[in-house]
């Protein structure tokens, strides 16, 4: 099993060299609320510099902080980690020092609130401002010291976000509010601060996010709001009623305030005025009861914000979603309260939200009083480096999935890699495998891949979870011990991946005692067949039919449970485990295969296993992506798979008694057999019908084939892996400085892109002419070129 756990975690830490330390800051807080739920801290230095100054702001912190710097926005974080460990930043803050004195303020959001989004871990902030090597203010310090009060001005006890996420935000402002920010003169109510206990560092390791303002590009029109009675049985999510042991919170009966309830009293009108291009600069008087609703044209993640002039004292919400709904903004449809609230004395106001929510339309509504809105934003939360990447072909409607993919991408991999940047922002497992193939190809390297995997690894243990089992997402905290046995088995599958890609053995190395954890936990629900059955918790295939047929035995976990096998013995060098897979494979082809397709599952019945007759259109694809059947060994069934399912089987009313697949995880893998097996050409049009209209509605791409989930997931993005491999037909293998040419036969008279690699940009461009294809490839030095020949494939003429 080769060495403990606790010294993988050990290892780890020593993995990125660079782990920035702190010369004089210590991790501080008000004294006693340092495991408080939702409690708000505005930290502050004040520093004499000149401009040019070598300025920067070293800090990390828990749960959430966001810089400013003499009033301006200046960066947000940290970078999540695992359990009980810290990501360091260091801002450079040299383009915003003034002659003088210089304000550096810090806001902190302090949740102590279970989630799989942020860690239930007490609050701190650790930051020191320096000059180079001087230290010119640092927490803890007290001859140069950051004072501290409480930011009163979030209400505090608000209900979750969502089941998935903390708290929502709801702020009583008055003017001046903010002016500790910026201005040096303002005093505050400043606050005594404990040292808390000493954190473990680690270095960042990825790239600073981008942080761009959007402004709204339509104004949908306005119309007003009515207030009726209270709802009989008001909408109330589960993380609204549940609250308890398992999920931390308030309890309704100590909320504060709740928005979410209140506005389920109100109807609205239909909106009025015709929808016209948002004025620049943009500005809207809005009076009570009065609200409109604005279009930021592509479905964005950040920061809500806007300048407000109030009249009178009102009370505003900004009211978002990404589509839609019955031609209005529904704030509830992903079981999330889509709301940031505001109560506000007359006067002017700079107001953003320090919480990231996705959205395309926002709706702004006046519930009181009289408020003018100015130039509301978007301040994009998004990762920075996958801007270099391109992508063109003689087909417009790929361009857009290439647009649409690279969206979804930076808005799910800020820091590590999400399902979703809203409902969740968690990192699931699964989705990574996927997103991580398309941050190799945007990025052109494998920091957040390395960061998200690390993470798995810190830890000694995971709590609330059985021996050896990986969580499902992380960094969370599952403290109602639900897991899903399938994902764990997905990390072993995308640590294969990451190896091809990175090269980076010390990392594999050092995850061998939890990847052998991992299968001696399977081991136990291994039958007299050699196949797992009966595994425990959330035993996930995919959103659709399939995942009713999880029990007793599950032939697509089996499958995949094989690969894992496969995966870990060459990791390893365990051939004992590569035999393995092969016997389940042969067990499962044996017991799975009924003549025409593969069942799903069979049940136990009086001690004796039966293969029942529920089939699943994603169960095909498991045994095909997973080895257990080729197009030679299983003909008829591959021909059908290819010429008769795909987006328009249901049209047909082929195969009703085979459940359909769903975006997530089926018809991605229908993308990938028939990449595999040469069908490179019938990936256009499907990917066109598969994923066309959610580009065309949210510019994102969406979890499910219906709105009602997530409309922007990260493990989408994958189609930009796939144009480039199966359109423009290159593959690259950064860790083995190795690129692939393997151009089929797809009905395009053209085709170029740009791919980044940690060496610099391979370019590639095809054509078509004289009936020939021809085309240009360029690489960095030290690179070398293969060649692939594909069933499908055709032969191309490099040309200088």
């Amino acid at each position: 099993m080769g060495f403990s756990l606790l010294a993988t975690a050990v290892l780890a830490a020593s993995l990125h060299v660079s782990v920035a330390d702190f010369s004089a800051a210590k991790p501080i807080w008000p004294a006693g609320r340092d495991t408080e739920m939702n409690v708000n801290v505005g930290f502050r230095a004040i520093v004499d510099a000149k401009r040019g100054d070598p300025l920067a702001l070293r800090i990390t912190g828990s749960t959430i902080y966001r810089i400013y710097v003499n009033g301006g926005f200046a960066g947000y974080g940290p970078a999540r980690a695992a359990k009980g460990f810290f990501r360091v930043d260091e801002w450079d803050l040299s383009n915003r020092v003034n002659e003088g004195k210089n304000v550096i303020a810090v806001e902190v959001a302090g949740y102590n609130s279970n989630s799989y989004y942020v860690l239930d871990q007490p609050s701190f902030l650790q930051a020191e401002v320096r000059k180079g090597d001087t230290v010119l203010a640092a927490t803890g310090d007290t001859a140069k010291p950051f004072t501290a009060h409480i930011i009163e001005e979030r209400v505090q006890k608000v209900c979750r976000y969502s089941f998935q996420r903390p708290f929502t935000e709801y702020y009583r402002l008055k003017p001046g509010y903010d002016a500790w920010r910026s201005d040096p003169n303002v005093k505050t109510s400043e606050v005594a601060c404990d040292v808390v206990g000493e954190k473990k560092l680690i270095a960042r390791g990825i790239s600073f996010p981008r942080f761009v303002k959007r402004l709204a590009v339509m104004d949908l029109g306005y119309g007003t709001a009515a207030e009726g009675p209270a709802p009989e049985h008001p909408w109330k999510d589960r993380s609204f009623v549940n609250v308890g042991p398992k999920l931390k919170g308030f309890p309704e009966a100590e909320l504060a305030v709740t928005p979410s309830i209140d506005l389920q009293r109100f109807s609205y009108s239909k909106r009025e005025g015709t929808p016209a291009l948002s004025s620049s600069p943009f500005e809207v008087q809005t009076k009570k009861g009065g609200y409109r609703v604005l279009d930021f044209g592509t479905n964005l993640t950040g920061f809500i914000g806007a300048t407000l002039e109030c009249k009178k004292a009102s009370r505003l919400y900004f009211l978002f979603d990404e589509v839609l709904t019955n031609n209005d903004v529904d704030w509830r449809r992903l079981g999330c309260v889509n709301i940031v609230a505001f109560e506000l004395e007359p006067g002017t106001y700079t107001v953003e939200s320090i919480e990231p929510y996705t959205l395309r339309y926002l709706k702004i509504l006046v519930l009181d009083g009289d408020c003018g809105v100015a130039d509301p934003y978007i301040r994009e939360y998004v990762n920075a480096d996958a801007g270099e990447a391109q992508f063109a072909s003689s087909d417009v409607r790929l361009n857009r999935l290439f647009d649409a993919g690279r969206e979804t991408f930076v808005q799910n991999s800020v820091d590590v890699f999400m399902d979703c940047p809203h409902r969740e922002r968690a990192g699931w497992l699964c989705d990574s495998f996927f997103t991580a193939r398309s941050a190799s190809d945007l990025c052109g390297q494998t920091t957040v891949e390395r960061n998200f995997i690390e993470n798995f690894l810190l830890p000694d243990k995971f709590d609330d979870l059985p021996e050896g089992m990986l969580p499902m997402c992380y960094p969370a905290d599952h403290y109602d011990g639900v897991f899903i046995p399938n994902w764990a088995m997905w990390f072993v599958m995308q640590l294969q991946e990451y190896y091809q890609r990175s090269n980076d053995r010390e990392m594999v190395d050092a995850l061998k005692p939890r990847v052998m954890a991992l299968l001696k936990y399977f081991d136990k629900f291994k039958n007299e067949d050699g196949l797992l059955e009966k595994l425990e918790s959330w035993v996930f295939v995919e959103w659709s039919d399939a995942n009713k047929y999880v029990q007793d035995v599950n032939y697509p976990s089996n499958m995949l449970y094989a690969s894992v096998l496969d995966a870990a013995g060459s990791l390893y060098s365990m051939p004992e485990l590569n035999d393995q897979a092969k016997r389940m494979r042969d067990v499962i082809l044996k017991q799975s295969y009924d003549g025409e397709f593969f069942v799903d599952n069979a049940v136990r019945k009086d001690g004796k296993l039966e293969v029942t007759r529920n089939r699943t259109e994603v169960c095909q694809y498991f045994a095909f992506f997973f080895d257990v059947a080729t197009p030679d060994t299983h003909p008829e069934l591959w021909k059908k798979l290819v010429n008769e399912f795909g987006p328009n089987r249901k049209d047909k009313g082929l195969y009703p008694e085979v459940g359909a697949a769903n975006s997530f995880i089926g018809n991605m893998l229908r993308f990938e057999i028939l990449s595999r097996y040469g069908c490179s050409a019938q990936i256009l049009p499907e990917s066109i019908d598969y994923l066309l209209y959610m580009a065309d509605r949210t510019g994102t791409l969406w979890e499910n084939v219906k709105e009602e989930a997530s409309c922007n997931h990260g493990f989408a993005s994958h189609i930009v892996h796939t144009l480039y491999r199966d359109v423009l037909g290159v593959v690259v293998e950064a860790g083995q400085k190795a690129v692939t040419v393997r151009i089929s036969d797809v009905p395009l008279e053209w085709c170029e892109g740009r791919i980044p690699v940690p060496d610099g940009v391979v370019t590639m461009r095809w054509w078509k002419e004289d009936g020939q294809v021809k085309y240009r490839l360029n690489l960095p030095a030290g690179y070398v070129v293969k060649t692939a020949s594909l069933p499908g494939g055709i032969t191309a003429t490099r040309v200088p």
